[in-house]
């Protein structure tokens, strides 16, 4: 009985310190999230390095629109895009929910942000958001 028991000890020591931890790579997905930095200001981080090098370039203050433009347009968007997200099965690049209340004035600079993130995902990733969209000129 004791031999049996050793050399299943043993087995038990050999099979925990011979298995191998095995890293699973997740491929990452772009991340919109709208943080609220105090009480009255709003941030957006998408946790893509892409567009935010793209973004940067597109930023062009020549061709600025009214705030309420970006807001109509995000309301929509938002509205599409977490409608898609309900979905994950068939839409799984749609994950994230984006908390965005049409009731909060999030100020220019994030609706403008916003507004070029899902122009992005439209123009650059060619991932169709709202069907009938606005058209805008990129670079």
């Amino acid at each position: 009985m004791k031999k049996i028991i050793f050399w299943i000890g043993i087995l038990l020591f050999i099979a925990s310190c011979s298995t191998q931890k095995r890293t699973v790579v997740k491929k990452t997905k772009p991340v919109v999230e709208i943080a609220k930095k105090d009480s009255i200001e709003y941030e957006l981080e998408t946790f893509d390095q892409k567009f935010e090098t793209w973004y940067t370039m597109q930023n062009n203050p020549a061709q600025y629109r009214p705030q309420s433009y970006y807001e109509n347009w995000n309301r929509q968007y938002v509205s599409e895009w977490n409608a898609k997200a309900m979905n994950p099965i068939r839409n799984p690049f749609f994950e994230p929910i984006i908390g965005y209340n049409p009731n909060v004035d999030y100020g220019f600079k994030l609706n403008h942000k916003l507004f070029y993130y899902f122009q992005y995902v439209e123009h650059v990733l060619k991932i169709p958001i709202l069907p009938n969209g606005p058209h805008i000129t990129l670079f």
